[in-house]
């Protein structure tokens, strides 16, 4: 395939920063950027590949060249809605340098509720000098509902503190290191029963929205933590607030929530067991060079008709 037959366009916030980095290692190929809802509809027609969080399926119609979407983030959901239209284009995604950073995350999540430190800080802000004692995570079982590339690397690192890990995924005839053992999603409920702390990492599909609702916590210890770094929709929040105010579950860690930015009159910031972040858990440092390792890579072989890496299987949805 000619470079220079190939338009390019850029959708993104760091749109200047991926092209640059394009121009720089293939000049030969033409690059649009759409800074705004205008030039996106303009721009949508020329393009042969489309680098983008989003896709933007209100287009799709006037995607005719499109041959590749590049998301840049791990999660695919934006194509949803045309899964069924949209099995001529590649979808490829940004997996693989999410991993390590929400799995610093979720441990440091984990560690700061075992440990009571919000206590601690209330504590310290009343200048309370209150001791107590507590049990080695190594002593705890770290259940993790979706092992894909992010879960793995977060049972990777439960065990490597010596937790006992447990997890959930479609196909349980394979091990997965650092698993102590599988269960199918059919299972979620025995899973949800014997963790300490449950981390939800599935992708948002269809199969997983409303996954864990008033129902699913009331399974969960008293005792047991649950961490979502999945998406909002994953979890009822309604219920999982009220369940959390009865005392149902002893608090959670949320990187995302239904409505994002979440609601300033939104319960959960004001809840004395809850951790909230504003969905920050998979952006590392440096993050479009990161991303621009595997998009580079992946135009080289789209130049050279080869296949890409991280292609998305539309069917399953990630």
């Amino acid at each position: 395939m000619a470079g220079e037959a190939v338009t390019i366009l850029i959708n993104d916030t760091a749109a200047d920063q991926y092209s640059e980095l394009i121009r720089e290692r293939f000049p030969y190929v033409r690059v649009l950027i759409a800074r705004d809802a205008s030039s996106l509809h303009e721009y949508m027609t020329d393009a042969d590949v489309l680098l983008s969080s989003r896709f933007p399926v209100h287009l799709f119609d006037r995607a005719r060249r499109l041959r590749w979407f590049q998301c840049s983030n791990a999660g695919v959901d934006s194509v949803l809605p045309i899964g069924d239209r949209i099995k001529g284009i590649t979808v490829t995604n940004a997996r693989g340098i999410h991993g390590e950073i929400i799995s610093d995350f979720v441990i440091a999540g984990v560690t700061i509720m075992h440990w009571n430190f919000l206590q601690f800080f209330r504590e310290q802000a009343r200048r309370e000098w209150r001791p107590r004692d507590v049990a080695p995570l190594a002593e705890r079982t770290l259940g993790v509902v979706g092992l894909g590339s992010i879960g793995s690397a977060i049972a990777r690192r439960g065990k490597s503190i010596g937790m006992r890990v447990i997890g959930s995924r479609r196909d349980v005839s394979q091990p997965v290191a650092g698993v102590d053992k599988l269960f199918s999603p059919n299972d979620l409920a025995e899973l949800l029963q014997l963790s300490d702390f449950v981390v939800l990492a599935v992708p948002q599909v269809p199969a997983t929205t409303s996954l864990i609702g008033r129902k699913q916590l009331q399974l969960m210890r008293r005792t047991a933590f649950l961490v979502n770094i999945a998406r909002g929709s994953v979890i009822v929040e309604r219920e999982l607030i009220d369940e959390l105010q009865a005392g149902t579950i002893a608090g959670a860690l949320l990187d995302v929530f239904e409505r994002e930015p979440l609601p300033p009159d939104n319960p959960l910031w004001t809840m004395p067991n809850v951790i909230v972040t504003p969905h920050v858990a998979g952006y590392p440092s440096d993050y479009t060079r990161r991303v621009f390792e595997i998009f580079g890579e992946n135009l080289q072989r789209f130049l050279q008709m080869q296949p890409l890496r991280n292609v998305v299987d539309l069917d399953r949805g990630y």
